[in-house]
């Protein structure tokens, strides 16, 4: 593996390059990406961003967010251009199953790639890495990837400072997590004085919902949230034909696990989902309880210590129970 400030030798001259984040891209994972391709396509290379899904409308307003491919949606084309990239950068991930398909073409392209993520424990697919656990998202790095590894902070301007305002604004929780340190707020300054909008782009992210979406939102505050207070955790739980009954669309379901966390005394906050072909856990703690632990022993996933994922191919009930037969071994930490 090279030193990630080697890199600069090579985008010294056109570069034919690829962009690719995880599924289902969140705020961080898709204003990362279009932060790095708004700032690369000032040096002249050639690139594309390419989802491996579809992601949600309310992204949908970063600056070139038009120039973007979704995999699923556009496969040949996403092939060809896979194959002919000179580098590949890989964010918010770190291992190649993650991506689906598209991580077979990644493994196979003779592309150099290049790792530039927060999460635990890499797999080691890459020929350079900007990888630390304690950044408080991938958009921090990047902006450190542009301002000093690239010497580059000239060329930050309004559409880079725009989407990777948004990645660290979504990943820290609207900068309430621990993760938000001096060096973050001082990072966030230097986007404002760049030229991003912050009250807009809050606004932007977190009031625009549709109407189903909040009707949704209702439903399972209301008639799925669930309260096990000998665990100090709560729960909610949603249906296929529950998601067909709110019409919801992707990334309706973004942020309901924080509202279980939100109550006084919880601890550990889980929101499973029944997908069509598989079932998804959202986890979120406070404190010092390894919700990636369940998630990596349990549920075939992991993340970070107080938000975390998994899936399941078993049915809803059944991971539901699985669930419910996991807190006792916590319970110590759980209830202090």
């Amino acid at each position: 593996m090279l030193e990630i400030s080697h890199l600069k030798e090579f985008l010294d001259t056109p570069k034919r390059i690829v962009i690719t984040t995880h599924p289902k891209p969140d705020g961080d994972a898709m204003g990362s990406s279009l932060g790095l391709y708004n700032y690369l396509i000032q040096k002249g290379h050639q690139i594309q961003v390419i989802t491996p899904t579809d992601y949600p409308n309310f992204l949908h307003w970063m600056p070139n967010n038009s120039e973007v491919i979704v995999f699923t949606e556009e496969v040949e084309k996403s092939k060809n251009l896979v194959a002919q990239a000179d580098i590949i950068f890989c964010l918010d991930f770190n291992s190649l199953s993650r991506i689906y398909e598209m991580g077979d073409l990644l493994r196979e392209s003779k592309a150099k790639k290049v790792l530039i993520d927060h999460h635990l424990e890499p797999e080691g697919f890459e020929d350079f890495r900007l990888w630390n656990t304690g950044a408080c998202a991938t958009a921090h790095l990047v902006y450190e990837f542009i301002v000093d590894i690239m010497g580059d902070r000239e060329l930050l301007n309004k559409d880079i400072a725009s989407c990777l305002y948004t990645g660290i604004m979504t990943d820290t929780g609207s900068f309430r997590f621990r993760s938000t340190t001096e060096r973050v707020h001082q990072i966030v300054a230097d986007l404002i004085a760049a030229g991003a909008d912050n009250t807009l782009i809050h606004q932007l992210v977190y009031d625009d919902f549709s109407l189903s979406r909040l009707r949704f939102l209702g439903h399972c505050l209301l008639n799925k949230l669930e309260v096990l207070p000998e665990y100090n955790t709560a729960i909610i739980v949603i249906t296929k034909e529950e998601l067909e009954q709110f019409h919801v669309n992707t990334g309706d379901t973004e942020g309901i696990v924080n509202y279980a966390l939100s109550i006084s005394g919880i601890r550990l906050a889980a929101l499973i989902i029944e997908r069509q072909d598989v079932v998804k856990l959202s986890l979120r703690s406070i404190g010092d309880f390894p919700a990636n632990e369940i998630c990596k022993k349990y549920f075939s996933g992991g993340g970070h210590k107080n938000a975390s994922g998994g899936i399941s191919n078993e049915k809803i009930d059944a991971v539901r129970e699985k669930f419910n037969v996991i807190l006792p071994e916590y319970k110590s930490l759980l209830v202090k």
